[in-house]
């Protein structure tokens, strides 16, 4: 009898687990670091890490991992049904001990509704109805968040998809203020940095309550919304900090909202950063690489501040704000070739210890 019971609370116990889940993965509208997901995603990188040992060009790596988060999105209703069943099976022997392949063909049954197992009694055919439900359910949660999660990623992509129009493919600072420069002037980047701003508030939206969307790569394989994250705000970050033109408060609170949505998604995949960095702290930015940058820029007939390394303390204070989750979401997400994005890493002694979770102001801002 003690057995029967055991069995019945861990099968009552991993059906309420698993449909809390699959909420908190797909209907809950903020971020939930949710074990059975991560727990799946992980075991399908996982596989995909194996088949990547045999690949030797970026070109197949990234076809590779194009697959990688819908083949897991797939694999999570595929846990969650296996979980159902296995969990009433449990139910179904406590309630009337039977030995396992019945258990299992009516458990299978019940959950596909196909109804070629039942067994009788009023109890036993109440459970065979909750599980139907549960089954029909959970494969109803992915079906209908598919549309909004690839609406998302539309809209994420039309602004990546733009920023290589104006700063190259892929984009980088250096195009982008020297375009700008040439064709509408650096007054007319005010309303870029507006877009981008609402852009970064809808990403963090979107990819802290829908985590799949961070491995949805771009159509083109050098694109990658975090490539272009980088490039936007570096970008800002030189306007503010090097160019010679009156002080663009749109440019900083883009910083802001850019900073905060990596930090924020960040937050979710457990990557470690200072919430309140100095302005001095380390960056992955060399000043000899600033230099070189500011001498393109000079070339190219943008106007900069003659103090230069004025314009590199500037630089380097606003740069500190996201320059580890940048970086960080970059190799996580094994972006595609990017300056000052992909094309480095942080050295060890820079991982920074956590001094807890505020978004206070650090650096610049």
């Amino acid at each position: 009898m003690v057995l029967r019971f055991a069995a019945f609370a861990i099968g009552v116990w991993i059906v309420v687990n698993t449909f809390l889940s699959a909420v908190r993965t797909f209907v809950m509208p903020r971020s939930s670091r949710e074990r059975l997901t991560i727990g799946v995603f992980r075991a399908v990188l996982i596989l995909f890490r194996l088949k990547l040992r045999r690949v030797n060009t970026y070109e197949e790596r990234d076809q590779a991992l194009a697959m990688y988060a819908p083949l897991a999105l797939l694999f999570l209703p595929a846990a969650w049904l296996t979980l159902i069943l296995i969990a009433y099976m449990f139910i179904f022997w406590a309630i009337e001990p039977r030995p396992l392949y019945d258990v299992f063909s009516l458990s299978g049954s019940s959950l596909l509704t196909l109804g070629f197992t039942k067994s009788e009694g009023v109890v036993s055919l109440l459970l065979e109805f909750t599980e139907a439900v549960f089954g029909l359910t959970l494969a109803a949660l992915l079906i209908a968040y598919l549309p909004t999660m690839y609406a998302a990623f539309s809209k994420r992509e039309s602004m990546v998809a733009m920023l290589d129009v104006r700063g190259g493919t892929p984009p980088t600072p250096l195009e982008l203020l020297s375009r700008a420069h040439r064709i509408r002037g650096l007054d007319a980047l005010t309303e870029l940095w507006e877009a981008w701003e609402v852009w970064f508030v809808e990403v963090e939206e979107s990819h802290t309550s829908l985590a799949a969307l961070v491995f949805f790569r771009s159509p083109q394989p050098n694109a990658s919304w975090i490539t272009a994250a980088g490039a936007i705000l570096d970008s800002a970050a030189l306007l503010a900090s090097t160019v010679d033109v009156p002080n663009n408060p749109q440019a900083q609170l883009m910083i802001r909202a850019g900073y905060l949505a990596l930090r924020r998604i960040s937050d979710f995949f457990d990557i470690d950063y200072d919430p309140l960095p100095q302005s001095d702290d380390f960056i992955s930015i060399s000043q000899l690489e600033f230099n070189a940058l500011y001498d393109q820029l000079a070339e190219n007939g943008v106007p900069l501040k003659a103090d230069r390394e004025a314009a590199w303390r500037d630089f380097r204070g606003w740069r500190v704000n996201y320059d580890r989750v940048l970086l960080a979401l970059a190799a996580m997400t094994m972006a595609p070739y990017a300056p000052w994005v992909s094309d480095r890493s942080l050295p060890r002694g820079s991982i920074y210890r956590r001094r807890g979770r505020r978004n206070g102001n650090g650096g610049n801002s």
